[in-house]
């Protein structure tokens, strides 16, 4: 598998009642979720990657450092991008920026790592033993 530095992927939403902070516990107020923001930013990253796996290949997300900066209210749409910074060997690691439509909300780095879908689900597995 051959990825190229500067890959990018991007992934979109709209600011719902079910996806605010006030909604899953993660504040009080009836804007967008921090947790919401990650996984987009993540999802942002898994789109870049996607094209290039093969059968049976797949990727974890193993680190996120970001920061979420502004608050989006009910109705606007939300969006992540993500452009891929560096491989080494498994490990993926991308630059992640956040929008709504009036602007940048947050920023920060991911980082993921390629898995072999059956041997990754039978470890995890085992931890149920």
């Amino acid at each position: 598998m051959s990825i190229n530095i500067g890959c990018k992927g991007r992934s979109e939403t709209m600011v719902t009642e079910q996806n605010t902070a006030a909604a899953i516990g993660s504040g009080l107020v009836p804007v967008f979720a921090t947790p919401y923001m990650l996984a987009l930013m993540e999802n942002a990253a898994v789109n870049a990657l996607t094209p290039y796996l093969e059968e049976g290949q797949g990727t974890v997300g193993t680190h996120l450092n970001v920061s979420h900066d502004a608050a989006s209210p009910i109705g606007l749409k939300v969006w992540a991008e993500a452009e891929l910074t560096e491989v080494s060997g498994k490990k993926f690691t991308f630059s992640v920026r956040a929008f709504d439509e009036a602007g940048p909300i947050g920023s920060g780095t991911h980082e993921r790592f390629l898995i072999t879908v059956d041997r990754f689900l039978a470890k995890a597995a085992q931890r149920k033993n």
